[in-house]
């Protein structure tokens, strides 16, 4: 299969499924795939002469915890299709991967972005919990003196908050 024929293969089944994209250049697609938990993770694909790439923004560099985050992702990386946990130089987390050119069909491209979702989306409050536990500790004491809204902290409300969740002793974040 050419590059050429993978490009379209990838254009037509984005298109089929719904999943909006922008072709930035011959063979080189941006788009979002939507999340619960992360609810947009940014991705790239790129046909190149032998291997369709794979790109997707994590998250930014954790804050604390550096090496627990980075051995979490790779013990992670032993579990997943497709795409391993990548770091780029100043420590933001990627999930990256290659399939080679012949291997591109519809239903391996469903599986591969599917991997991806699954994998940023599965893996984003655990990374918060790991690397920016003390921001987000902050953030709820500032938000709960304040009275203002929680909602998108109520994953950690377990660990913020345990006198709030009767079933929950005060532990630490992923635990």
């Amino acid at each position: 299969m050419t590059s050429t024929d993978v490009a379209q293969v990838i254009r037509d089944h984005l298109t089929e499924t719904g999943v909006e994209f922008d072709e930035v250049s011959e063979g080189v697609f941006s788009l979002s795939l939507p999340g619960e938990r992360k609810l947009q993770t940014a991705c790239r694909l790129d046909v190149g002469t032998h291997a369709l790439g794979v790109h997707a923004f994590v998250c930014r560099r954790p804050d604390e915890q550096h090496e627990r985050v980075y051995r979490w992702l790779l013990e992670r990386n032993l579990r997943m299709y497709g795409v391993a946990f990548a770091l780029d130089a100043v420590g933001d987390i990627y999930l990256d991967g290659r399939l080679p050119l012949s291997a591109v069909t519809p239903d391996e491209l469903d599986r591969l972005l599917g991997s991806v979702l699954t994998y940023a989306d599965e893996s984003f409050n655990t990374i918060l919990e790991l690397g920016f536990e003390s921001s987000i500790r902050k953030e709820w004491e500032w938000r709960t003196s304040r009275g203002e809204p929680t909602a998108n902290l109520e994953a950690f409300r377990g660990w913020l908050a345990p006198d709030d969740d009767p079933g929950t002793q005060s532990r630490s974040p992923a635990q």
